[in-house]
């Protein structure tokens, strides 16, 4: 066979020649080949079968270079195609075949290819020949070739056709399941965010309030203040901040457990705090009568949300209520909680708790052994159980009909659980619709306004504790008074205040003292606590400063009896003019006797009961101004106002009445002080801690000894005699004033009592004491405006007389008892007085003293006049009965005699 010469097609790269069909690889496209590179399809070339269409979303996602690569690989397919069809054609035309194959279409596809290839092999229709073995052979060499590479395009498009809907399957699936996945993922990180928040909530709840569970009932309201007398009467308690008494609930009536149970959680006893069953049918009862009528929190939420979780009004608050709940149940019992619960809630009106309630809707008051909780009834238990809901809206005071709607609920409730029978319901009814049936509370006004006064300022000093925090401190305070007794002395004073109401007397005031222990058992700081026009609530009993007038005196002749001088010591009454240290304004001090006449000689003892100021006066000369203030104070005067001159003895200092009421029971105690109080016993009503009064040795102010002259002389009514006349109001008799000057005083009690005056009238006292008590009456006007004409013995006296022997009444009547250690005997002066009295041992009088004076002090001579009538009233008789003259007088007057 001659060799073929070669064609300038057959001129192919060697690679490109033997290049296997079988590792053409790219994915068929629809995509058009640039228009740049252009073909010229050879006849008889086999068309490529179209490219499958690619998804537009796939062709999307592919970049440039991917077409790129495409179109090159699907170009050396064509070339190695167009090769084979030329090498088919040459083998042709060696073999002298006449008749060549019809071109091959490019575009045809691999079935239309097949069939024409078929077709060529049969003979033809015109000429009715065949073609030639060889040219056959050929022809099926070029069959096969075209069916090999058919195939091979076939299945690869199959493949990929495959390799497609595998890939879309796959895509689906995973998508389903991503989606499953992420469904589940949310879910799972709900759920784990949601246990992990719930765990956080519930622990962070739990560990904020566990300290307020465990002392739950340290967060009750506690008690507003309340004041008791001696004997367990209110005397007053402080309502600013509304009313309060704790009860236990043995001391609730039954009837208001069970109404409250019906009315606020009918599952309470059985529940376990929390009660879902209840709550949706309270929530469609609530729908189906288009009203409230049921709550759905149980006792133990409600009790959980007053005392720690607050009431706000959100999902916050309701949960901590859930989480709480169970807790509470395991710590305390259904009993525990109920009871806190009725002592904790509002029942409106200032009245918190059930026992304030029933004290402000019923009038019900506490009694011993049987709290206003404890006496409540049916219709009562019925009202007060349907109010804490709705303070407001069910007050049967404002909304009547509203409330008599609410009782009539309750009743319901209380008979559908079986509490009450119909007959009880309907009576309950029947007493609800009586006038009168919502009472009010009783009178709540102070019964000792003044005396409770002091008693919240000794609290407020003792216990660190503001008003407010004292108003709201849960203390019982038990006090010395007797309010029966002072009921009748504050009725005492009003009655004989208006019998001197033309004298300009308006007020009064007055101190008891059981002066053994120091309990205040009476104190009235003015007439009437709310009397504007007294200015009554003004306290001159614990607050007030005025002058004592004589009734000052006795501390200054404690002081000369100390010093060693005896009642018996013998005293000129006559002028006295002192001249005082330079620079003073006026000059001079010259004091003057209140009746303006002058005695003579007298004796201590006489010129103390018969109040004279001039031998005050001397008397003070001799101890000492600072000697005689210095006594006072030791005795309980601890605060004056005023400069201490020698117009102190008469009441030139001003001083406080219960001060000057305890300094004058040291006389009465031996001499020895005390420390009044008011308060015996303090009950901390949320722990049950109970302070009592822890009493405290005082100190010896003056000797027994001393004391005792004191009182001797104070109580020597013959003394007094002069000045006061018999049947005066300073000794304690018991009959009328009328029968005693008949000559019946009835039972006399030893009592030593001093009076006392101030200028122009403006103050009038009465200070004096038992063998049990002392007391202190003070009477005038707040605005320190003049009495006319009223004395101590007008004005205090007869107060103090007729208080003295109420607070006396039934107890035994006791001398003043005699401490020992003291002398008495006759002593005669120079001058003829003679006496018999008390003097301290080895202080019998020598009368060689010279009287001792101030150092800047000298005695001006009296007139001429002025001395003549004191000689004469001397050598006539003596002033008072205790001392008589065994010789004249002498005409001189020398210092050595021992007459002041």
């Amino acid at each position: 066979m001659p060799i073929e010469q070669q064609k300038p097609e057959d001129n192919t790269p060697p690679q490109d020649q033997g290049e296997n069909p079988m590792e053409i690889h790219g994915e068929p496209d629809d995509t058009q080949a640039p228009s740049s590179i252009s073909h010229t399809p050879i006849p008889g070339t086999p068309a490529l079968p179209p490219l499958p269409v690619t998804p537009p979303t796939a062709r999307q996602s592919r970049s440039p270079s991917f077409y790129a690569a495409r179109q090159e690989r699907f170009e050396r397919a064509q070339r190695y195609l167009e090769q084979k069809n030329r090498r088919s054609q040459r083998l042709a035309q060696q073999a002298n075949h006449q008749q060549q194959p019809a071109p091959l279409e490019p575009n045809r596809s691999p079935q239309a290819l097949e069939a024409a290839t078929t077709a060529s092999a049969l003979p033809s229709p015109t000429t009715g020949n065949y073609t030639s073995t060889r040219n056959r052979k050929g022809q099926w060499t070029g069959q096969r070739q075209r069916k090999v590479l058919l195939r091979h395009l076939s299945r690869k498009h199959l493949r990929h056709n495959r390799a497609q809907n595998h890939h879309s399957f796959n895509r689906f699936w995973l998508s389903i399941l991503s989606t499953l996945g992420a469904i589940a993922l949310i879910i799972l990180t709900i759920t784990g965010a949601g246990s992990y928040a719930t765990y956080r909530f519930y622990n962070d709840t739990s560990t904020s309030y566990n300290r307020q569970i465990l002392s739950l009932r340290d967060l009750t309201p506690r008690d507003n203040l309340k004041i008791y007398d001696s004997k367990g009467v209110l005397l007053s308690q402080m309502e600013d901040q509304g009313l309060h008494t704790s009860v236990t609930l043995n001391q609730v009536s039954p009837l208001l457990i069970n109404a409250t149970v019906a009315t606020e959680d009918k599952n309470f006893w059985q529940n376990s705090g929390v009660d879902i069953f209840r709550i949706l049918q309270s929530a469609i009862q609530n729908l189906e009568h288009g009203r409230v009528i049921e709550g759905g929190s149980t006792i133990t939420q409600q009790l959980i949300k007053n005392l720690i979780v607050g009431n706000q009004a959100n999902v916050t608050r309701k949960l901590q209520e859930i989480v709480l709940t169970p807790q509470i149940n395991n710590l305390y019992s259904k009993n525990d909680i109920l009871e806190m619960y009725l002592n904790t809630i509002y029942y409106g009106h200032q009245a918190y708790g059930i026992d304030a309630a029933a004290t402000m809707y019923f009038g019900l008051v506490d009694q011993p052994g049987k709290p206003a909780s404890a006496q409540l009834d049916l219709a009562q238990a019925a009202m007060l159980a349907g109010i804490p809901s709705s303070p407001s809206l069910y007050d049967p005071g404002l909304h009547p009909k509203t409330t008599a709607s609410r009782f009539s609920t309750v009743l319901d409730l209380m008979l559908r659980e079986g509490y009450i029978t119909q007959e009880q319901a309907q009576a309950a009814i029947q007493e609800e619709q009586k006038p009168g049936f919502v009472k009010g509370p009783p009178n709540l006004n102070d019964r000792a306004p003044h005396f409770s006064q002091y008693v919240r300022q000794q609290l407020e000093q003792q216990l660190k504790l503001t008003p407010i925090q004292l108003s709201r401190s849960g203390l019982k305070v038990y006090t010395t008074l007797d309010i029966g007794l002072q009921d009748k002395i504050q009725k005492i004073m009003q009655e004989h205040i208006a019998e001197l109401a033309g004298h300009n007397v308006t007020n009064a005031a007055e101190v008891l003292i059981d002066y053994h222990t120091g309990a205040i058992r009476s104190l009235l700081g003015s007439l009437d606590y709310n009397s504007k026009t007294i200015d009554g609530k003004f306290d001159v009993a614990t607050m007030g400063y005025r002058q004592p007038g004589s009734s000052f005196k006795p501390y200054v002749y404690a002081t000369a009896l100390a010093q060693g001088y005896t009642p018996a010591q013998a005293i000129s009454d006559a002028p006295l003019v002192i001249t005082l240290p330079p620079g003073s304004n006026p000059a001079t001090y010259e004091p003057k006797n209140y009746d303006q006449s002058y005695h003579g000689h007298v004796t201590m003892r006489c010129a103390l009961q018969n109040s004279l100021n001039i031998p005050a006066v001397k008397t003070l000369q001799h101890v000492g101004i600072n000697n005689a203030l210095n006594t006072a104070k030791a005795m309980g005067i601890q605060h004056t106002k005023g400069e201490a001159g020698y117009s102190m003895v008469l009441g030139g200092l001003d001083v406080n009445l219960l001060e000057h009421t305890t300094a004058f029971g040291a006389f009465a105690n031996n001499g020895k002080t005390f420390q009044p109080y008011a308060i015996d016993k303090i009950v901390y009503t949320y722990n049950n801690k109970v302070v009592t009064h822890q009493s405290t040795d005082g100190k010896q102010a003056i000797s027994p000894q001393v004391a005792y002259m004191m009182t001797d002389m104070l109580s020597d009514n013959n003394s007094r005699l002069p000045e006061f006349f018999d049947c005066n109001p300073l000794q304690l008799y018991s009959n009328p004033e009328n029968q005693c000057w008949a000559g019946n005083r009835g039972t006399v009690r030893p009592a030593a009592a001093k009076t006392g005056t101030t200028n122009d009238f403006r103050d009038n006292w009465t200070m004096g004491y038992t063998t049990d008590f002392v007391m202190g009456v003070w009477a005038g006007n707040n605005n320190y405006t003049p009495m006319y004409n009223v004395t101590g013995v007008q004005g205090a006296a007869p107060i103090w007389h007729d208080s003295m022997l109420l607070a006396e009444a039934g107890r035994p009547i006791n001398n003043f008892v005699n401490p020992g250690g003291l002398d008495r005997g006759v002593m005669t002066y120079p001058d003829g007085i003679q006496t018999d009295d008390w003097y301290l041992p080895g202080h019998y009088p020598t009368f060689n003293q010279i009287p001792t004076t101030e150092p800047t002090v000298t005695l001006a001579p009296a007139s001429h006049k002025h001395h003549a009538a004191a000689t004469s009233v001397a050598t006539g008789h003596p002033y008072c009965s205790n001392f008589t003259f065994v010789s004249p007088p002498p005409s001189d007057h020398s210092p050595n005699t021992g007459w002041w």
